[in-house]
This record gives C-alpha cells, structure tokens and sequence, in this order.
C-alpha cells in the first residue's frame, strides 16, 4: 500500500497547486479588442467578464454591425481566456500522471 500513500500525496499536492493556479488565473486579465479598438473587452484567466468599452463613435454604425462585433470580441476573449487556463492546468496534470493510469 506504499503506492496508494505516495498517489495519495501526489493528489493532495496536485489539489493545492490547482487552487493556486485558479487563484492566478483570477487574477490576471486579458484584453481583446475587435473592430479596430472600437471594442474592448477584459476578461481574467478565469473566464469571468471583467468589462466591456465601446468607442462612442463606434456605436454611430448600424446596430448588426455593432452586435456583431461585440460578439466576436467576447468569443475571442472567452476563447483566449480558456487557452490560458487549459495551458496553465495542463502544465499541473502533466506533473502527476501516473503510468498505466492514465
């Protein structure tokens, strides 16, 4: 049972690690602009949406136009957002693979 204790610890680890990434991720903020800057949106490593800024000027154009643009940069941003946190959790999980159990 030397194997089980030693797995043990290694998940116990491995927790403690992926709460201090998440906490990280939290922590750190990407922003995507679309439409030439017209659109800026903030979103942290975690994916939550921290703001939205839009050009007054931008919003001038026709309401499709704007829509659609807003939408591209908040995919962009939940996309990037979820790029780094697989990138940043892969490197944890990458650490504590077992052979044969995974």
């Amino acid at each position: 049972m030397a194997g089980l204790g030693k797995f043990l610890k290694q998940a116990q680890k491995a927790q403690k690690q992926v709460e201090l990434v998440q906490q990280q991720l939290a922590a750190r903020e990407l922003e995507i602009s679309a439409g030439g800057g017209a659109v800026r949106v903030k979103v942290n490593g975690a994916g939550d949406f921290v703001s939205l800024t839009l050009d007054p000027e931008f919003l001038k154009e026709g309401a499709p136009i704007v829509s659609q643009t807003i939408l591209d940069a908040v995919k962009e941003a939940s996309a990037k957002a979820k790029a780094l946190s697989e990138e940043e959790m892969g490197k944890i999980t990458a650490q504590f693979q077992m052979p044969g159990l995974f």
